[in-house]
């Protein structure tokens, strides 16, 4: 199927098309379609259904630019990608069967209520506690409600024994294996054709935490993953990229510091001097929590008898010294 649209004029043309065509990609990229502009003339084929939506989207963003009013062009064609989604996604095949409730343990409904409850909440707990999978659960959820515009997970690039420099690639290969866990849960979540476009269109990014530095993120639902590697100085940085509207979820397990020796970790630090703010929440999750492999809570338990064991040793005073 094939349209033509015909602008009033230059100025409605660049207005509607955007600055250097970056409306035109997203409604390209975004309704999968083929789109030219020449001149005042703007060209869209493709699948039928998709070439209507491209079509309706952009008479809406003609529409407001005629009305002369205070319209965000960039919310408008928000809206109308997401509508196309919710329309293809009534006559997709049936999504994933769920794997029982969502939570499953006392402490995982804690964790959701606390989420539902505060904008801001932290969460400490062993690993297979379900952390990040309900962060993320919550955070597709609020997307596809509309209570959010878009949903941001993050992590610290932090070493677990490899450096960064001995990885092959360019500075995003290196990084995206700390990110691969945060796909995973959205994989379980979304079908990949969901996350390639909300990621096309910058709807869901994953991205270092590094790179939320000098950012306000307004009507976002941003998760920090891994925050138990933060430093101080990372974890105020993070906290207050937080916009109107927004929330955060912060994660993090305690005994998996990857953090050189001796560096205080910014999951600490921001639980001792922010554990009385209003709307900031923090709980504990532990191993009755874990829903992973059943011995996983066994090896859990294994590390901390054994950790515990070795506290209670005294320390043997170096060769030649006396206490």
């Amino acid at each position: 199927m094939e349209q033509l649209i015909e602008f009033h004029d230059d100025d409605e043309a660049q207005v509607v098309l955007g600055i250097q065509d970056c409306n035109l990609r997203r409604i390209r990229e975004g309704f999968d379609v083929e789109a030219h502009a020449r001149g005042r003339s703007l060209q869209i084929s493709g699948d039928s259904a998709q070439v209507n939506f491209a079509v309706s989207a952009v008479e809406s963003l003609v529409a407001a630019h005629r009305s002369e009013g205070e319209l965000n062009l960039d919310e408008i064609l928000d809206g109308a990608l997401m509508s196309a989604d919710s329309v293809e996604e009534e006559h997709r095949p049936a999504p994933k069967p769920s794997k029982g409730p969502i939570a499953r343990s006392p402490g995982q409904q804690l964790y959701l209520d606390a989420m539902s409850r505060s904008p801001i909440v932290g969460v400490l707990g062993p690993a297979g506690t379900g952390k990040t999978y309900l962060a993320v659960h919550r955070g597709v959820e609020y997307l596809k409600q509309g209570l959010v515009r878009k949903m941001v997970l993050c992590r610290p690039a932090v070493e677990a024994g490899e450096k960064l420099g001995f990885l092959p690639g360019d500075f995003q290969k290196k990084v995206n294996p700390y990110l691969r866990p945060l796909y995973d849960a959205l994989g379980e979540l979304l079908d990949y054709d969901q996350i390639r476009r909300y990621s096309d269109r910058e709807i869901i990014e994953v991205v270092p935490l590094a790179y939320m530095r000098g950012r306000t993120l307004n009507e976002a639902f941003i998760i920090l993953d891994e925050a138990q590697n933060t430093t101080p100085a990372q974890m105020k940085m993070f906290l207050t990229r937080m916009g109107q509207e927004s929330r955060i979820v912060v994660t993090a397990d305690p005994t998996q510091v990857d953090l050189p020796r001796g560096g205080p970790s910014g999951v600490h630090h921001a639980r001792r001097i922010l554990g009385n703010i209003e709307g900031f929440e923090w709980l504990e999750l532990d191993r009755s929590d874990i829903q992973r492999n059943s011995l996983v809570t066994k090896i859990v338990r294994a590390y901390e008898s054994h950790e515990g064991s070795q506290k209670k040793k005294p320390t043997q005073p170096p060769r030649g010294q006396t206490r």
